[in-house]
């Protein structure tokens, strides 16, 4: 019996080592690959690439900085829309009685399930006509945020920040479901000693909770900054696709995906590989994001009390 238990457990650990290795190869592999397909425009325009703005697949001069500009921006409009949203859904979700909680989880999950191009046509038709008409106007005219720098004082419905919201909605369940793993998992006693020492229910999930399940928290945002940064269908019909660099965030523009997608088909030679070059870029800037969580986590680790 012990013999078979020892077995057992070899056999499981090899599992789990292959398919960890199985992991990291494919990835390996997507870079490499990338890379290779990459190589004519990298050794054409070497990091001019990263810093010109040109498209002109006519006399052979490209750029990625647009797309590479267009891909940031909607991804923390997305963020600075979807965080917050998350957050209270999450915290009123779990507080809520548990048929209505229940529901309304339900009701959050299945944002999840709808297509990216349903998200699109909605936003086309729907989204963008509401933007034009009423959001923008309001934001300009009565806010006058086009005081502030990078945001229009001209409008047409699409750009930058209608593509952001697009990607808020389509995060927001990723977030939000994870989230409310965290509040869950929470043990009672912490919540408790936030209350007894008079915190209120805002300062005892910021302060504790949220603290203590940063790690969750975290991999809930980059799930939802994966699903922001690779986005293609949604962003294409509202963002406008222009390869030009955008002034403010009403301006029309493209991202690193949207690119892809309107390129790709009958792109050849130095254009294909300029294209394989975007995706190269596309892929570190993910893998530059999670390092960069990781390094968070490291360095903060001993003020979560962690060893």
């Amino acid at each position: 019996m012990k013999i078979s238990t020892i077995k057992t457990d070899s056999c499981f650990k090899i599992i789990c080592l292959a398919c960890g290795a199985a992991v990291l190869i494919l990835t390996a592999g997507f870079f490499i690959q990338l890379l290779w397909a990459s190589s004519e425009a990298w050794s054409r325009f070497g990091l001019e690439l990263l810093v010109s703005s040109n498209w002109d697949p006519a006399n052979e001069k490209f750029g990625a900085l647009p797309s590479i500009v267009g891909t940031s921006v909607t991804t923390v409009i997305a963020l600075l829309i979807a965080l917050p949203l998350a957050f209270a859904a999450s915290l009123f979700i779990v507080d809520a009685p548990k048929k209505v909680g229940m529901i309304l989880g339900y009701a959050v999950d299945l944002l999840a399930a709808i297509p990216s191009v349903i998200y699109g046509m909605w936003g086309l038709f729907v989204l963008a006509p509401l933007m034009q008409k009423y959001i923008q106007p309001f934001m300009v005219n009565t806010l006058h945020l086009d005081k502030i720098p990078f945001v229009n004082s001209s409008y047409n419905g699409f750009g930058l920040f209608t593509a952001g919201v697009i990607l808020a909605v389509m995060i927001l369940p990723y977030i939000c479901a994870v989230l409310r793993d965290v509040l869950q998992m929470t043990p009672p006693v912490l919540k408790e000693a936030a209350y007894g020492i008079g915190c209120t229910k805002l300062e005892a999930n910021k302060d504790i909770i949220l603290r203590y399940g940063i790690r969750g928290v975290l991999g809930g945002i980059f799930i939802g900054l994966g699903r922001a940064l690779g986005e293609t269908m949604a962003v294409l019909f509202v963002i406008g696709n222009m390869m030009n660099m955008p002034k403010g965030i009403f301006d029309s523009a493209t991202t690193i995906s949207s690119t892809l997608a309107n390129n790709f088909a009958e792109a050849d030679g130095l254009q294909r590989s300029v294209l394989f070059a975007l995706g190269v870029i596309l892929l570190l800037m993910c893998l530059g994001i999670q390092i960069t969580s990781q390094y968070f986590l490291h360095v903060t680790k001993a003020k979560r009390g962690e060893k």
